[in-house]
């Protein structure tokens, strides 16, 4: 079986993260999407909240698993058997941090990593950006799944 994995924060998922994900469900037998914990930062969404988001608008690609995890991805790989790393490039600027952690993950595991360049459509997009133009009242329905963008408005009308 093929395997692979898409790590992110994810907080929240965009248009774009799932562009990469469809496209690597395509490519693989199993995808992991690999929700990172990262007790340092205050997310807008709990870890629980990102995990149920990304199974309902992932639930149409049969073959989507999501989990946390947290330390190093190589050993998120290493106990699941996931031989590639999925990353989606948006710019030349994605690439130089990419290649430095694709190299360093080889390095410690031999687990390779698969570059995929964005869709156009979405060479600009983040979660930053959406979370910060929908904190200022801006229209990021075209960027997000709808049950994301619901979510999201209920999350920054609570705050």
């Amino acid at each position: 079986m093929r395997r692979a994995v898409c790590p992110g924060s994810f907080d929240p998922i965009t248009n774009g993260h799932l562009d990469i994900i469809s496209r690597a469900s395509r490519l693989y037998d199993e995808v992991y999407v690999a929700v990172m914990i990262n007790k340092a930062k205050k997310g807008l969404f709990e870890i629980d909240e990102r995990i149920d988001l990304i199974r309902r608008v992932t639930a149409e690609y049969g073959n989507v698993r999501v989990e946390a995890f947290h330390g190093l991805l190589v050993d998120f790989c290493k106990q699941r058997e996931i031989p590639a790393i999925v990353k989606g490039l948006r710019a030349v600027s994605d690439f130089d941090y990419e290649l430095q952690m694709a190299q360093m993950n080889n390095g410690l595991s031999g687990v390779e990593t698969l570059f995929v360049p964005t869709n156009p459509t979405y060479s600009f997009l983040s979660s930053s950006l959406v979370k910060e133009v929908a904190t200022w009242g801006g229209d990021v329905s075209h960027l997000v799944p709808p049950l994301v963008l619901e979510a999201l408005g209920e999350r920054l009308r609570k705050d």
